[in-house]
């Protein structure tokens, strides 16, 4: 009897403990169309370490360069997402990433929304970091609002999709269609507003990127290699009426999380959240009233 409740158990209840994710029950990825990497975007720089292959864009590091793309339009808000595969092996000091940014509109006082992949030593995962930067708090002294996670599988070995929703009143980070991260609009001031472009790049951060600093790039193994594909980029263009409706992570068009994304999310938040920068006692919160304030 005691092993039939336990089978029935695992049957109602399959994510409790196992190794994915419990169903978000709805896949905003599936709303948006592919798109072929010239018709949304263009070489940023290190055009010699870019190569584009039917629709599947490659940019790697070596000791001469890294490489960066860039979107052709600015977005007021929207959905932007990538099918992503990263190395194995020896890449710590490697950043590999997928992020919104007006840096080049607002030197020196820019907003910025990051995914990114921090390098790894042999035998360790790779630490996905999301990331947010309001007004400048990512030039100069450097204010960053990181949550890390070590996925529920292993990036190097295929294509898995990695997404930003941001809309006026939240940024929903999702991986495979399963919500990992969302960060809500709680006043002007901890929010970006402005417009941002969609950006991809592979470089060099030695210096902090992977245990903070202890480990470097060793260009022994080099070409450091990422590959992306199944763009995706829709929402509110600048281009776009006013009357733009922005998207929305959820059936609900007002936005928000159903009940079962946020089971998701919970669980990934459980068993695979490393570092939540709310909880770091280090961390001066102070200048981060998100963390405290409803």
């Amino acid at each position: 009897m005691a092993i039939f409740l336990s089978f029935l158990l695992i049957l109602l209840f399959p994510s409790a403990n196992a190794g994915w994710p419990p169903s978000p029950g709805y896949w905003p990825s599936s709303k948006f169309r592919p798109m072929s990497f010239y018709k949304g975007f263009r070489n940023l720089w290190g055009p010699g370490h870019q190569s584009v292959d039917q629709n599947a864009l490659t940019i790697w590091l070596d000791r001469t360069s890294g490489s960066g793309f860039k979107s052709v339009k600015p977005f007021r808000s929207g959905y932007f997402g990538a099918s992503i595969k990263v190395q194995p092996g020896y890449t710590a000091g490697v950043i590999t990433a997928f992020y919104l940014s007006n840096n080049e509109a607002h030197p020196g006082f820019h907003d910025e929304v990051d995914i990114e992949f921090l390098g790894t030593t042999f035998g360790k995962p790779y630490t996905l970091q999301t990331n947010v930067y309001i007004r400048g708090s990512g030039d100069g002294k450097i204010i960053g609002r990181e949550m890390k996670f070590h996925l529920w599988f292993d990036p190097t070995k295929d294509f898995h999709h990695y997404a930003i929703l941001w809309s006026p009143r939240e940024i929903i980070f999702l991986v495979d269609d399963v919500p990992i991260r969302r960060y809500p609009r709680k006043s002007a001031a901890t929010f970006p507003l402005r417009p941002m472009w969609v950006y991809g790049s592979i470089w060099d951060a030695s210096s902090w990127a992977t245990e903070d600093g202890k480990y470097k790039a060793d260009y022994r193994y080099q070409p450091f290699v990422a590959k992306y594909t199944n763009f995706k980029a829709g929402g509110c263009s600048v281009y776009a009426p006013a009357r733009c409706r922005p998207v929305s992570a959820s059936p609900s068009r007002s936005g928000g999380l159903t009940r079962q994304q946020h089971r998701a999310m919970r669980w990934v938040q459980r068993y695979h959240m490393v570092y939540n920068y709310c909880r770091d006692p280090k961390r001066n919160h102070a200048l981060t009233p998100e963390c405290w304030t409803k």
